[in-house]
């Protein structure tokens, strides 16, 4: 225990200062929690750690997205794919660190007033609503829930795209209703601590994943006659561009995972440390593919379906599979938690109690993914027009407005940090972030990627049976 304590320390220590004042927030209660685990169920099933959080960062923070990049890259043409996903990498690390630092706030005022979390998962929209009041707080819980509900729709989209390509023996709407099913176990996973070996697990996938596409690509070499033509159209640019802000958007989980640790005030830096790792994953191997087929991706959001049938392909896939299954549980574990308060059962101890009363929050995503099966384009919509407001301009101006006053900023928990040195630098940065998302990813983005959205509802229809699906050959078996 003592070597690892140090492990984390050394993991953070280039970024934050040692000078933390008191005990760190949360930091009974979560350490009581850690010893009631023991050898292997806990070494498996209870995590807590920096180690853990950032598994948990880096491997929900790209699933199926990985297969839809390549598709972006040739709507925006590779030197625009390459600085796009640094500029919203970054500016998701920022935002990540700014709920950080709300919830240690929100965290801090509580507990000077003996307020208990015991058995209580704290939430983004209670965070808002211990701030900012009752309004903060309803925009947060609507804004949230709808993107993870359609973060949940969009991997099990994912896994029926994946799959057909393993097995085209039944179509993409079949296998989601398979899939819906095996999602729905997800229920049983009582909080972000039991993710602990699935996170592991699930970054080792995507990382496989990520290079053998690389490896794949270049190994293919490019196709005859390639063409690199993008951008060409702006709808298509701003199409693009959104679906990699909605790849670097995916911190709407943070507060919960933030809530799962042992000493939650050293999650800062960590998101930031989670993208620079999954900056190896996306931009090589969209590039990759991107150079091999060119063009021929604006019709194929799936990178698999341009990749030759090979035992690796079908090992990526599995892989991916079992990842989005995995996605699936983080994306829907934080709209259960808001079930469970709304019908008064959060704080029971009994997981079969909570599994059956989690179980109507699937129905409404299973039904979702049958009617907008679009895998790829759903992506920037749902980035335009939720990623926008709940990952990024929210917590933004949320900061902004928690330290208006002069009090409130004497008084923080977290002062700004240092390569900033100044609350002005704050409110500035935050200010770009608002008025950029806003016109930009909201705006721009919001508008190319409906215009894109409704082309496919004409083209497939709600409903489509097999969305972007070759007609089988006849000499298929």
């Amino acid at each position: 225990m003592l070597s690892q304590t140090q492990a984390e320390e050394a993991m953070v220590s280039s970024f934050t200062n040692a000078g933390e004042r008191g005990r760190a927030v949360g930091e009974d209660e979560k350490e009581q929690t850690d010893d009631s685990g023991s050898g292997l169920k806990s070494l498996l099933w209870h995590g807590g750690s920096v180690y853990d959080a950032w598994f948990s960062c880096a491997s929900n923070q790209v699933a199926q997205v990985l297969l839809t990049l390549p598709y972006s890259f040739s709507q925006l043409g590779m030197l625009s794919g390459i600085i796009l996903q640094i500029f919203y990498g970054i500016l998701g690390s920022w935002t990540a660190y700014l709920i950080s630092v709300l919830y240690v706030e929100y965290r801090t005022r509580k507990e000077k007033e003996n307020h208990s979390f015991k058995n209580h998962v704290i939430q983004w929209f209670e965070v808002l609503d211990g701030l900012l009041g009752t309004y903060w707080k309803a925009i947060g819980l609507a804004f949230n829930c709808t993107f993870l509900l359609f973060g949940s729709v969009i991997q099990l989209i994912a896994c029926a795209s994946n799959i057909y390509y393993i097995n085209d023996h039944l179509d993409k709407r079949t296998w989601t209703y398979i899939f819906g099913a095996c999602c729905a176990t997800t229920v049983f996973v009582p909080s972000f601590h039991n993710y602990r070996v699935w996170s592991f697990l699930g970054l080792g996938m995507t990382t496989y994943t990520a290079w053998y596409l690389t490896a794949a690509a270049l190994a293919h070499g490019q196709v005859e006659g390639v063409t690199h033509s993008g951008p060409t159209k702006l709808v298509l640019y701003f199409t693009g561009a959104t679906n990699i802000l909605y790849t670097f958007g995916g911190h709407a989980v943070t507060v919960e995972i933030m809530d799962a640790m042992w000493k939650p005030r050293k999650f800062k830096y960590i998101y930031l440390l989670a993208t620079l790792y999954v900056f190896t994953l996306t931009i090589p191997s969209a590039t990759a593919v991107y150079w091999a087929f060119g063009d021929q991706l604006l019709t194929h959001a799936n990178a698999f379906s341009l990749l030759p049938p090979s035992g690796w392909r079908d090992a990526a896939v599995i892989l991916m599979l079992i990842h989005q299954f995995i996605t699936f549980g983080f994306a829907c574990t934080p709209l259960y938690f808001v079930w469970e308060k709304v019908i008064g059962v959060h704080h029971t101890k009994s997981i079969f109690l909570r599994a059956l009363a989690r179980l109507p929050v699937v129905i409404p995503i299973w039904f979702l993914a049958i009617i907008f099966p679009f895998f790829g384009p759903i992506n920037s919509a749902v980035g335009a027009l939720l990623v926008s407001f709940t990952v990024y301009i929210i917590p933004a101006a949320a900061h902004m407005v928690t330290y208006r006053s002069a009090s409130a900023r004497q008084n923080a928990a977290e002062k700004p940090p240092s390569f900033l040195a100044s609350w002005t630098g704050m409110y500035v940065l935050n200010a770009f972030v608002v008025c950029w998302v806003l016109v930009v990813g909201f705006g721009f983005g919001g508008w190319a990627s409906m215009t894109n959205f409704i082309k496919q509802v004409d083209t497939f229809g709600l409903f489509a049976k097999c969305y972007q699906c070759k007609p089988p050959s006849p000499s298929h078996h």
